[in-house]
């Protein structure tokens, strides 16, 4: 309370309030000086609000700058026994001051004053008498006086409830500090026992202070201090990832990306999946990878592919190029998983390849910036200069810091919890959670998985309420990824994708490359077509890395073509391979490789020719049995291509796959035969975060059998 008298230090000088106005403008008060002869006049908001005035006390009680904790937090933290028993010593302490347990006459309970607490006896008297009453000490009863005065009610609190230490405040801190030490040491390593860490402990502090001078607790009061030390630096009770995931935390405030609008953040990641899948050529059981782009302002999945055993920068372009053109979607999906053209665009453009087609898989956004860990295809020159080309922004996450990607991180979980633990051929999250055979159940093939994926995330997913998902401003209503992108597609507008029928072309690999008479030359194989003839022996007009060349682009997936922009009428040409008429299926970029190591060590001339064509016979025969073969096999027995170029744009075959609803409503095909497994490790990852990778199948007869059926 303040009014006239009360000092203020105002602005360095001692001021006191001699009157209170009321005006028109306000509140104010007149000051004046300890002399008298300065007066002045204030606001009373200026004098309680602003940083140049503090009120000076003039007797005990309390003040803002007491410490809040004996009144906020230690009283709160009582129980309610302990909070009557702290009342009820209260009370005692206010008769002896003032006769009455209330502490004012007017407040006085029948009886009140009693005669031994009469206001008019010495307080000795009366500190006597109600040690005497308590069965106390009368020392006690000045200590609760002396208390009270200085803090009120809090002050009253017994001394040992104040402070309430754990054991490790009973110990040594030097052995307490060595034991810490010892826990932090083994964060990267596998988890110790408490027993070696207590020893190694007691060794430490005898080398570093000497024998004697630490005295080491006993092996109970270790364990309880070490129980102690695991809520500072988790050691023993979380997996060793867990605890090396809560070591590497930051020091500093924590912060996150916030996205305003759909497409300022895309999350690119890739696991592999708990399912096995079969290869529709090889007839083989086989480990799947999933790459999946993520709109992080509304959780949409933009863009989905499901590799054989490992995933390739090819892959990861094609997920980026799904979210400027998503996939079609099946014909008998419902309604609202069928995403339409959302806004007008500002000219209305016709496809009539695709339009017969009910809709797309997922909203069409434009990335602005893509975040990626560090995974081998997310840092290539590939992806990369794909994003230089587009105009996107790559933001890499923190090494092994998998919360970078948070919400595509929960996904991948969402998806094995949801769909894939109710698929045949599930086989948990690690070999501690795989059945007795899940290989020997019902299986779908590689491309069937992969629709199923994409149908449950426009059916299931993208209509499920997530509690991330919200407006601040109405808090209380819980979004689903599809009404969130509305909301995105409100506040920030039309999303406008790049029309461009040729869009698939800046989406494969760059290579550049001089044009000769021949035409050009890429890794030994030579491409022409009738347009270089236009560019023959002419320097490009690329700066930078290009220096005179022009740029080809080529799909590491099929080889047997490439792709050429005329500079004048930007038209795209196919350049195809000069062997490519004796070949009737796509040729990888690594098969030929390995087909040409293997006619070198078979043949004094080889060329191209003759090892593509020993390499089929190889296969064909069941010959091949290398780590090398197997993915690239399995990759060639892909029937779609990873980007839908116009040359080799299909109709693509929807309605005979498997839906969402068929698969979790328990259909099974149990008597399916038993088949062989095939579960390699991927040859290049696309997580660095990634666990539990399977161990090598070195079976020698992989492909023994291959057209047993033929």
């Amino acid at each position: 309370m303040w009014g006239v008298g009360t000092r203020f230090s105002y602005d360095g000088e001692v001021l006191e309030v001699v009157e209170l106005l009321a005006t028109t403008a306000g509140n104010e008060v007149v000051l004046k000086n300890a002399a008298g002869r300065q007066i002045i006049r204030v606001s009373v908001r200026e004098l309680l609000t602003s940083g140049l005035a503090r009120i000076i006390a003039v007797g005990p009680g309390p003040s803002a700058d007491d410490p809040q904790d004996l009144a906020s937090v230690l009283l709160a933290e009582l129980t309610d026994v302990e909070r009557q028993q702290l009342r009820e010593r209260a009370a005692h302490v206010r008769e002896v001051l003032t006769g009455y347990r209330s502490g004012m006459a007017e407040l006085a309970a029948e009886g009140e004053p009693r005669p031994e607490f009469e206001p008019g006896l010495p307080l000795t008297t009366r500190y006597r008498s109600k040690a005497a009453e308590l069965n106390v000490t009368m020392r006690t009863v000045q200590q609760w006086v002396s208390d009270f005065h200085s803090n009120g009610e809090a002050g009253l609190i017994p001394k040992k409830d104040l402070t309430k230490n754990g054991t490790a405040s009973r110990v040594d801190q030097r052995w307490v500090e060595t034991a810490l030490e010892v826990m932090v040491e083994h964060t990267a390593e596998s988890k110790p026992s408490r027993t070696m860490v207590i020893d190694r402990a007691n060794a430490r502090v005898v080398a570093r202070f000497g024998s004697g001078v630490v005295k080491p607790p006993s092996r109970a009061t270790a364990f309880r201090v070490l129980e102690e030390l695991e809520r500072r630096h988790p050691t023993f009770r979380l997996s060793t990832k867990r605890n090396r995931d809560i070591a590497d935390r930051p020091d500093e405030v924590y912060g996150k990306l916030r996205p305003t609008r759909p497409g300022e953040y895309v999350l690119m990641d890739t696991t592999r999946l708990d399912v096995f899948a079969l290869d529709p050529v090889t007839l083989r059981w086989i480990n799947s990878e999933l790459t999946v782009a993520m709109d992080w302002y509304d959780r949409c999945v933009v863009g989905l592919r499901l590799t054989p055993v490992s995933t390739k920068s090819v892959d990861a372009a094609s997920v980026l190029y799904q979210a400027f053109r998503p996939r079609p979607a099946g014909r008998d999906w419902p309604e609202h998983a069928v995403w339409p053209e959302h806004g007008i665009p500002r000219s209305v453009l016709m496809d009539t390849d695709v339009f017969e087609q009910p809709g797309a898989t997922s909203p069409a956004v434009v990335p602005e910036t893509i975040v990626v860990d560090h995974g081998k295809i997310y840092v290539s020159e590939h992806l990369t200069s794909v994003c230089r080309r587009m105009g996107i922004s790559i933001q890499p996450a923190r090494l092994r810091t998998g919360r970078d990607k948070g919400p595509v991180e929960r996904f991948f979980r969402t998806l094995r919890e949801d769909l894939l633990q109710a698929l045949p051929g599930y086989k948990g999250p690690d070999v501690h959670s795989r059945g007795l055979n899940p290989e020997v159940e019902a299986f779908f093939f590689l491309d069937e998985l992969e629709m199923i994926i994409r149908e449950w995330t426009a059916v299931v997913y993208h209509h499920k309420q997530h509690s991330s998902l919200l407006d601040p401003h109405l808090p209380k209503l819980k979004m689903s990824p599809a009404m969130m992108f509305e909301h995105g597609v409100a506040r920030a507008g039309y999303i406008e994708v790049p029309r461009d029928p040729d869009l698939g072309y800046e989406f494969l690999k760059t290579v550049w490359r001089s044009i000769q008479h021949y035409g050009v030359e890429i890794d030994g194989r030579r491409y022409n077509a009738p347009i270089l003839k236009r560019y023959e022996n002419k320097t490009s007009p690329y700066a930078g890395e290009a220096k005179g060349r022009w740029p080809i682009q080529v799909d590491p997936d099929d080889i047997t073509c490439v792709y050429f922009r005329d500079r004048e009428t930007q038209a795209w040409h196919v350049l195809t391979w000069e062997h490519a008429p004796s070949l009737e299926m796509p040729l990888s970029e690594d098969a030929l490789k390995f087909a040409r190591k293997l006619a070198a060590a078979k043949y004094t001339y080889p060329d191209d020719k003759i090892a593509v064509a020993d390499l089929l016979e190889r296969w064909n025969v069941g010959l091949g049995r290398t780590l090398p073969e197997r993915r690239m096999a399995l990759r060639l027995s892909r029937g779609q291509a990873a980007i839908d170029l116009p040359q080799q744009s299909e109709e693509q075959v929807v309605s005979v796959l498997p839906s969402v609803a068929r698969v979790l409503s328990g259909t099974t095909a149990s008597d399916e035969p038993s088949l062989d497994m095939v579960d390699e490790p991927a040859a290049e990852m696309g997580d660095d975060d990634a666990d539990d990778l399977e161990a090598l199948d070195t079976e020698d007869d992989f492909y023994a059998d291959a057209l047993e059926d033929v």
